[in-house]
């Protein structure tokens, strides 16, 4: 519908240029007319990768960063309460968080609030997470998933440690790890041996729902 992917298109450059009030009323729109929220979402996703690409650039500094990160933090404020996701008929716990290295967590705030609404305990813990943090968060909220949001790529190796805290515990039988980001592919997953890659939101919560049926069958 062409009227859906104007106000989409507007609400991606709003993000895109730190405009926080129109960002917000273009989200209120997307509700009151029943539009996609994930294609808001995936919208939004992408003004901030074209945000860190001009970063990158340096043509933009950590102040347009900062505005675009806050408009699309506001935005998603508005669309958080309507995300549709199928209701997870497994109980589970995860913690979350962008390993260190990562500031950005916007892709990592949407993930934890889908898997919010498919009825997941989430424990989020932040931004810059050292592989011993997220362990240690584990055992202590008996989690059964570790979920690691990684951007930078320099940073992926670090997912080593993760798995070898993980068996040096002895908790592999009882926590399963994930990961998402632009830095990570299925290719990462092989490569540092954890359990599952999630290309986005809906997957990540499908990814963890099979993850957790595996304690069930257990």
């Amino acid at each position: 519908m062409q009227e859906e992917r104007e106000l989409l298109e507007a609400l991606h450059d709003a993000v895109l240029v730190g405009n926080i009030q129109k960002a917000r009323k273009i989200a209120e729109q997307v509700v009151q007319r029943g539009l996609s929220i994930n294609g808001a979402l995936e919208k939004m996703k992408e003004a901030m990768r074209a945000v860190d690409e001009k970063y990158e650039r340096k043509e933009y500094f950590i102040v347009d960063v900062a505005s675009a990160a806050s408009a699309m933090r506001e935005a998603f404020k508005i669309l958080e309460p309507y995300l549709q996701v199928e209701p997870a008929k497994v109980v589970g716990k995860v913690v979350i968080g962008s390993l260190k290295g990562n500031v950005q967590g916007l892709g990592k705030d949407i993930v934890a609030a889908t898997l919010r609404a498919a009825g997941l305990d989430v424990v989020d813990l932040g931004v810059d997470v050292s592989p011993n943090a997220f362990v240690n968060a584990a055992v202590k909220e008996k989690a059964q998933i570790i979920a690691i949001s990684i951007s930078i790529e320099e940073t992926v190796p670090l997912l080593k440690e993760v798995v070898n805290l993980i068996r040096k515990r002895r908790l592999s039988d009882k926590v399963k790890t994930i990961i998402g980001g632009q830095a990570v592919s299925k290719e990462t997953c092989k490569e540092y041996d954890i359990d599952a890659y999630a290309k986005d939101a809906c997957e990540c919560v499908k990814k963890v729902k099979g993850l957790l049926n595996r304690f069930v069958g257990d």
